[in-house]
């Protein structure tokens, strides 16, 4: 871990934090819900040790890169604009692309914008989920599950936030990285983030020096960074109507955990296995379904992750 470098490089009118390791051909990792660069601490040693140079940075919002205030601010053009200015900075033309969680989300956006840019995209957990014209997420998730849904839960600016400050971080970590699936997950108003299920024990990939990395970064910085991909979901929904129909036309290959909560939603296992999947990313070239595996893919099963990884983008 301490062969792995940290920067700071000015992007898209941010300062943005990335981890980086290695030489040779570029993968950019990128990390969802409640995390960080961090996530990918196994992926970035082991891919290295390949040949590949490694790039993790803290997304928009998260640890050590800026966190503007407004939800109209973490729009998927802001993110992407991120990351190709970050790619800019450094010079690299093309790279290889990895996401989970909102980071798949996000990569999914980058292959959209501009696939120019990519050679090859691995998502974890989140497949390609096509725009709906008739409504957005949150208003699909509440007539899914109602208002008590995480998802529509987080929508209101500083309600989650207040209620993540009746719980001490580090426990709050542990509860989230022992939630997300398969069953929906559900906040209800009246007992909040104190109500969720506190966990015996750390799942077997997850050590107490891992939740306090961070337990200390989100003491630093709060959620709201974080909390802002969920509030701007209406308005990418909006503003990405000219995409509307339109495919990711970059070879891609898809993981998800048969536990993850994403994949338990009605109608994404249906989505993925049915066609519908293939229809919308014409370049979809394998989708690993793993048994028994949860939402944190990435962490739970990192040495099969990476060797996935490794398998599909030494192809290029």
């Amino acid at each position: 871990m301490e062969k792995i470098e940290h920067t700071t490089v000015a992007t898209n009118g941010i300062n943005m934090h990335v981890a980086s390791i290695g030489t040779g051909p570029v993968v950019l990792f990128l990390h969802g819900f409640p995390e960080l660069w961090y996530s990918w601490r196994h992926q970035l040693l082991y891919l290295s040790s390949l040949g590949y140079r490694c790039i993790a940075p803290d997304l928009r919002g998260y640890g050590d890169t800026d966190a503007p205030p407004s939800p109209a601010s973490y729009s998927a053009f802001h993110i992407v604009g991120d990351l190709v200015a970050l790619l800019d900075q450094l010079g690299i033309e093309q790279v290889f692309l990895v996401g989970h969680d909102w980071g798949a989300m996000m990569a999914w956006y980058f292959c959209w914008f501009r696939p120019d840019r990519i050679k090859a995209v691995i998502n974890l957990s989140v497949p390609f989920l096509p725009r709906n014209p008739a409504l957005d997420f949150a208003d699909g998730f509440r007539a899914l599950f109602g208002n008590d849904y995480y998802f529509c839960r987080f929508q209101e600016p500083g309600e989650a936030e207040e209620d993540f400050a009746c719980v001490d971080t580090a426990m709050l970590m542990k509860k989230f990285f022992s939630l997300f699936g398969p069953n929906p997950l559900m906040i209800p108003k009246e007992v909040g983030a104190r109500g969720l299920p506190t966990p015996d024990a750390l799942p077997s990939w997850l050590s107490e020096e891992d939740i306090n990395y961070y337990a200390t970064k989100f003491k630093q910085t709060g959620f709201t960074g974080g909390l802002n991909y969920y509030r701007a979901s209406h308005l990418n929904w909006e503003l990405t109507a000219p995409w509307t129909g339109s495919q990711i036309k970059v070879p891609a290959k898809f993981i998800v955990g048969d536990q993850d909560i994403v994949y338990n939603i009605p109608g994404v296992k249906e989505y993925i296995s049915d066609g519908g999947f293939k229809r919308d990313v014409p370049c979809l070239q394998d989708v690993v379904l793993m048994e028994g595996v949860f939402h944190f893919i990435n962490q739970e099963k990192a040495d099969e992750i990476s060797a996935h990884i490794y398998e599909f983008i030494n192809k290029f």
